[in-house]
């Protein structure tokens, strides 16, 4: 039987690194792909021999897409079962205090890396049956969250290719998912913001917010693979965050609008 493989962006840390695990220890040759080589070696060492290969590339170059994949072909024997786009970065504050060169960082990494990866891995995924591209969204894709509007839109852009690409892509075979987490307990929690000294990690636990392991999310991302949905959102977060944005917008822009204003009163 022919190993299924997958390919993970963002996979020296965190929900990278738990779903690279996960996957291997259900069988599946596992491509490790970061910015930061030692996460890579770190992930690597968690994983079974032989199961991996390694690649250090920057998700904003075309050409490095381009080269880390057909390293990925030649280990994994010209498979791509699941293209798992998960590279991104973190950064809030009140827009008006944001620097447009962040703002354009975030922009190119967290929604142009994922439209790179999928353009790169098109060949391949459509050569592997019943292959799957899966997205790493987030919960603040339901609805702009005050603090992180430029990351929040770089998930609605995450979630709207998820949906089209879902319809574009069945006439070729390939699945699309997303994941839709809420707080996840990654290095992403411990750096802050424009407006804040203080790690995210302390101010969503003093305020009462769940934060949710990423092997939680590594059995989500197992689970949308393998199921219908289209989102598949972890943690209860994301899961009320997804239902009152559908049903109850006005009521998130009445408490959003209260934390915004304790927080400016504060600043």
């Amino acid at each position: 039987m022919t190993r299924k493989a997958i390919f993970i962006t963002g996979g020296g840390s965190g929900i990278g690194r738990a779903v690279a695990r996960h996957f291997a220890g259900q069988g599946w040759f596992v491509g490790i792909a970061d910015v930061n080589g030692t996460g890579i070696d770190e992930t690597a060492a968690l994983l079974p021999k032989g199961a991996t290969s390694r690649h250090v590339m920057d998700v904003r170059d075309r050409d490095q897409w381009k080269g880390a994949l057909n390293a990925f072909a030649a280990a994994s024997g010209g498979r791509l079962d699941v293209l798992f786009n998960n590279a991104g970065i973190g950064s809030g504050g009140q827009f008006i205090d944001m620097a447009p060169e962040e703002a354009d960082r975030l922009i190119a990494i967290n929604f142009g890396g994922v439209v790179n990866g999928i353009y790169a891995a098109l060949p391949l995924l459509r050569a592997t049956p019943g292959a799957t591209i899966l997205n790493t969204g987030s919960a603040s894709g339901f609805y702009g969250v005050a603090g992180l509007a430029v990351y929040s839109a770089t998930k609605f852009a995450v979630r709207g290719l998820t949906e089209a690409l879902e319809i574009e892509f069945a006439k070729h075979g390939i699945k699309v998912r997303s994941l839709m987490p809420g707080f996840i307990d990654t290095p992403l929690l411990d750096q802050v913001s424009a407006d804040s000294n203080e790690p995210a990690r302390n101010r969503l636990s003093d305020s009462g917010f769940e934060i949710v392991p990423v092997e939680r999310v590594a059995e989500a991302a197992w689970d949308a693979v393998h199921g219908s949905a289209i989102h598949t959102t972890v943690g209860k977060m994301a899961k009320r965050l997804s239902r009152l944005a559908r049903w109850f917008p006005g009521l998130i822009v009445r408490q959003s609008k209260k934390i915004d204003a304790l927080g400016a009163a504060g600043h």
